[in-house]
């Protein structure tokens, strides 16, 4: 996966006000935009867990934590989502 930086101007002393390391917050900031874009529909629940550098069972998990419905799908979005992540378990495991 290839990355690419976007620069946001942040004050100061922010990383203080929040009581976290600038990496910390760094983090926390990618986290929050993922679970707000994936609220809004527009990342799907893969790429908003790229975005916030972790499995999209540690985001579905960020999700429950900060009330963020993991059902947004209209149901033929929720089937191709579905096919594609047994297609993606098959391939990691033999069955």
């Amino acid at each position: 996966m290839s990355e690419r930086a976007i620069t946001l101007e942040l004050p100061d002393d922010l990383d203080l006000a929040v009581k976290t390391t600038p990496a910390e917050l760094g983090a926390q900031i990618r986290l929050m935009a993922a679970l707000k874009m994936f609220e809004l529909g527009k990342l799907s629940s893969g790429k908003a867990a790229e975005l916030a550098g972790m499995s999209r069972i540690e985001f579905f998990e960020m999700c429950g934590r900060y009330r963020v419905p993991v059902f947004n799908y209209k149901p033929e979005e929720l089937e191709a989502e579905l096919k594609q992540d047994i297609e993606q378990a098959r391939k990691r495991k033999p069955w």
